[in-house]
């Protein structure tokens, strides 16, 4: 193997962050990524799907840190402060990130895909895009997303202007949608105690 093809192959290098930044308002507040389901905290099953597809771990989070350290991954709080989304999740990671490519998916979506950073790598380099986002028929799913490192100076811009919107700063670049029409499933997301519930009974 050359040079050339040592850079080409580290350029493909993909830095996974698992966001778990939020403040869980709509599950009553509690720090939604270490509520239990079937015996372990849901972002551990989200680390446990995820980590296998990347070639670094982050977890993003703003509070708890111990406890998310325990999963042994480095842990980053946001840089935008008040708790400002998922795209300060994504922000926090873009700046710490190792690799050229950056994937992201959400504490509180523990049956992710088991293919998604694959696909949405795909469809990204076919592309030529800024950004891959999943898609299950007519509905996005934005925090499910394989981004360029080098739209950092981009999102900072959008970020530090008050914007807030992932859907907004999303217009702005070259976005590829990629379908999982066939893994619709695995988007399911547990936001309240009640789908918690549900989910821990096998009730979807």
């Amino acid at each position: 193997m050359n040079v050339t093809d040592n850079e080409n192959m580290d350029c493909e290098k993909i830095t996974g962050v698992v966001l778990a930044g939020g403040l869980g308002r709509r599950m009553g507040g509690v720090d939604k990524g270490l509520q239990a389901l079937a015996g372990k905290p849901m972002a551990q099953h989200a680390v446990e799907r995820f980590a296998p597809q990347v070639d670094e771990l982050l977890i993003n989070a703003n509070q708890n840190a111990e406890r998310y350290a325990a999963f042994g991954y480095p842990v980053v709080p946001d840089r935008i402060p008040d708790f400002a989304g998922p795209l300060a999740g994504l922000h926090a990671a873009l700046a710490q990130a190792a690799h050229p490519l950056v994937a992201t998916v959400p504490c509180d979506s523990p049956f992710l895909p088991h293919d998604l950073v694959v696909r949405l790598h795909a469809a990204l380099v076919a592309q030529d895009a800024d950004l891959a986002v999943a898609r299950t028929f007519d509905q996005a799913h934005p925090v499910f997303c394989l981004c360029r490192r080098a739209v950092l100076p981009h999102l900072t811009a959008f970020l530090e202007s008050g914007g807030r919107k992932v859907d907004r700063w999303y217009e702005t670049l070259k976005v590829v949608e990629v379908a999982f029409d066939d893994e619709a499933d695995a988007f399911s997301n547990i936001n309240t105690r009640d789908e918690l519930e549900r989910w821990a009974r096998g009730d979807k």
